[in-house]
């Protein structure tokens, strides 16, 4: 019996001793499995912490890009801005000197009840006048006896002057006094008869001036006459045909203030049948007409359309414009290195906070 209890309390010891080893195997793998936890904790916080630093390392190098890419584009905007303004006070400042020197050219119309009688100087050479009379209203009485002397009835005066083109040329005119009255369409008719010449071609040239009366008030009226030779332009017209011309007045002002007059004139051709008898048709005989085409004196002047308080206007814009630019400029350079400080101070915070 006392054997029997011994193995018992052998029994039992020895199943207190499995429990407790088994219980000490216990206790090491539970200490080793929350070692194991607590190192993937550790390292499923480092690795976090790692994407995290690197997830805002990415974002601030993005951004920072993102600024210095505005920064670039819009330091370029402003460079073109002002490349356009200076272009544009270049062009403004050629276009005001290319205007002085190339005024524009103005045309007015002065309407008048009457001119000034013309001048009309005839060189008949050695044609002579058969009639001169004033017509009005394009009325033109018919020649009774072409070819004869008629009625002389116009302001008529010779003179006699030295060509101011040839030397030792002395040069005879018949100035005659032009219409007036343009409302009554007032004209003067002239007949020329010319018995003999040598010349290939029969004609008889004239000038036409402003004022009868200058020419008729000059002390010196050889002089008179060359000047208007030097001045106006030489016409001519035609034996065998009835010349019309028609008269327009053109003042022109100068740059510097004087005046000139110039006549421009529209004529027309027309035949003349001769019906006398062959026996009297052994001249030549000239039929002229002068009259004002219109009541209006056309007056040309040379207007700078240069502008000069335009002109400074623009430029002032420009110039402000250029101002404003770069002081804007000046700011948003000053605030780049701001945000640029700021943005390396938040960086460095970052950093440090990270290590």
């Amino acid at each position: 019996m006392s054997v029997a209890v011994m193995r018992r309390d052998c029994a039992g010891s020895y199943r207190e001793l499995s429990d407790v080893g088994t219980e000490d195997n216990t206790c090491n793998s539970d200490l080793r499995n929350e070692t194991d936890t607590d190192q993937d904790d550790l390292n499923r916080t480092a690795i976090r912490d790692d994407e995290a630093g690197s997830t805002s390392l990415s974002s601030i190098f993005g951004k920072a890009c993102l600024k210095n890419t505005f920064s670039v584009i819009l330091i370029l905007i402003y460079l073109l801005l002002m490349s356009v303004a200076v272009f544009l006070a270049y062009q403004t400042i050629t276009d005001f000197r290319e205007k002085l020197k190339h005024p524009v050219m103005s045309v007015s119309f002065q309407e008048v009840l009457k001119y000034d009688a013309p001048g009309i100087a005839l060189y008949p050479g050695e044609a002579e006048l058969l009639s001169c009379k004033h017509h009005y209203h394009d009325h033109v009485e018919f020649m009774a006896n072409p070819g004869q002397r008629g009625e002389i009835a116009c302001t008529k005066e010779y003179v006699s002057y030295a060509d101011p083109y040839r030397n030792n040329t002395l040069k005879s005119a018949l100035i005659i006094s032009g219409p007036q009255d343009v409302r009554k369409k007032e004209l003067v008719f002239l007949q020329f008869h010319l018995n003999e010449t040598k010349e290939h071609f029969s004609a008889i040239d004239y000038l036409l001036f402003s004022s009868f009366k200058e020419f008729q008030e000059s002390s010196d009226k050889a002089q008179f006459m060359q000047d208007c030779e030097r001045s106006y332009s030489m016409w001519t017209f035609s034996g065998g045909f009835r010349t019309w011309v028609k008269m327009s007045l053109v003042k022109t002002t100068e740059e510097d203030g004087s005046e000139s007059v110039e006549f421009r004139q529209e004529s027309t051709l027309v035949r003349y049948n001769d019906h006398r008898p062959v026996s009297e048709q052994t001249d030549q005989l000239f039929f002229a007409v002068f009259e004002w085409k219109d009541p209006f004196i056309q007056e040309v002047r040379d207007i700078i359309t240069a502008n000069p308080w335009n002109t400074i206007a623009i430029l002032c814009g420009v110039f402000l414009a250029l101002f404003k630019a770069a002081e804007f400029a000046k700011l948003s350079v000053k605030w780049m290195i701001k945000i640029r400080k700021r943005h390396q101070k938040r960086k460095a915070q970052e950093l440090n906070q990270i290590t």
